[in-house]
């Protein structure tokens, strides 16, 4: 009896020690299965539970994940006191800067739609480094050359220089401080491609069809052979247009340099939501020195979800490896 209470405590104690570190996701050098990606707020979407459709349906507050064992919580972790604090259990870091980056418009100048945080830590002892990102989105105009005022959308960040993450050694995890949280977009997948891929719900003009995918769109994309900066249809679409892709613009190819987020951030969306924050992400994964600032280590992708085109800002950044 000695033994089995014995056994049952040390596996209670295992249980406890692996749930706490449950929502940190593996994502390998190789992708998964028959994707790059991995689902993180989506994880288990179906019809009757939407969760969010990467953005296109509303989130309640209450379907926001608050610790990381909490419903919705796969890639979540419990929210620490602030940005410049790691989460619980990760010892040892040495925080080494911060960056606040004025996102500049598509068409250049001194124009301001948004900013961006990134920080980064390092632990020496274990050769082990975290950077973390967040954007924050304004009522701006991102492209001058067009009448009137568009808003970008981020539906994707692309970080680089994770080719030294071999292996299963890159973990992707991410919280929200913002309050209230239905502001920011959770973080819907994350992938080892330089690929940020499209997705549309069926239509945005009633929660209904927002619930519903666009034809032949894949909460995870095929991993064949795609390797430009944006694939998915390359028009705007209105409210009441029906989505249809084909499966050429639903693929990414695995890229083990890169790490792509999929978020919804835009200060009002065409589909009536307002999500001007991405979730806090971090990426954890080795390095034998700190990070450095590079030029276009982050690549802010929008990929035409709604009424709008594909566009990129490409902005420096910290990265471990050459982006």
């Amino acid at each position: 009896m000695k033994n089995v209470t014995l056994a049952l405590a040390v596996y209670g104690a295992m249980l406890s020690i692996s749930q706490s570190y449950a929502a940190e996701v593996i994502i390998p050098e190789t992708g998964f299965a028959s994707s790059a990606y991995t689902n993180c707020y989506n994880d288990g979407r179906t019809t009757a539970d939407p969760k969010g459709n990467f953005g296109s349906y509303p989130i309640a507050a209450a379907q926001y994940p608050t610790t990381s064992t909490s419903a919705n919580s796969t890639c979540y972790v419990t929210k620490p006191s602030s940005e410049a604090t790691l989460p619980a259990g990760k010892t040892g870091f040495t925080a080494l800067a911060a960056r606040t980056v004025t996102i500049p418009t598509t068409t250049g100048g001194t124009g301001n739609i948004g900013t961006l945080v990134e920080r980064a830590w390092r632990n020496s002892t274990t050769n082990t480094c975290i950077i973390g990102t967040r954007v924050t989105m304004i009522n701006a105009d991102h492209d001058s050359t067009t009448p009137g005022t568009q808003l970008f959308e981020i539906n994707d960040i692309a970080r680089g220089g994770f080719s030294g993450a071999t292996g299963d050694s890159l973990k992707v995890y991410y919280t929200i401080f913002t309050t209230p949280v239905t502001v920011s977009s959770p973080l819907f997948r994350a992938g080892r491609t330089f690929t940020s891929v499209q997705h549309r719900s069926l239509k945005y003009d009633t929660n209904a069809n927002k619930a519903l995918n666009g034809t032949n769109y894949l909460d995870l994309p095929t991993k064949t052979s795609f390797t430009g900066e944006i694939n998915g249809e390359p028009t705007p679409i209105t409210a009441t247009a029906t989505a249809s892709t084909t499966a050429a613009t639903q693929d990414a190819a695995v890229n083990s340099n890169y790490v792509d987020l999929t978020f919804d951030a835009v200060f009002t969306d065409d589909d009536g939501s307002t999500n001007a924050n991405s979730a806090f992400v971090y990426i954890e994964a080795p390095c034998t020195a700190n990070p450095t600032v590079q030029p276009n280590a982050i690549r802010l992708r929008q990929t035409a979800q709604e009424n709008t085109t594909p566009k990129s800002i490409d902005l420096s950044g910290y990265a471990i490896g050459t982006p």
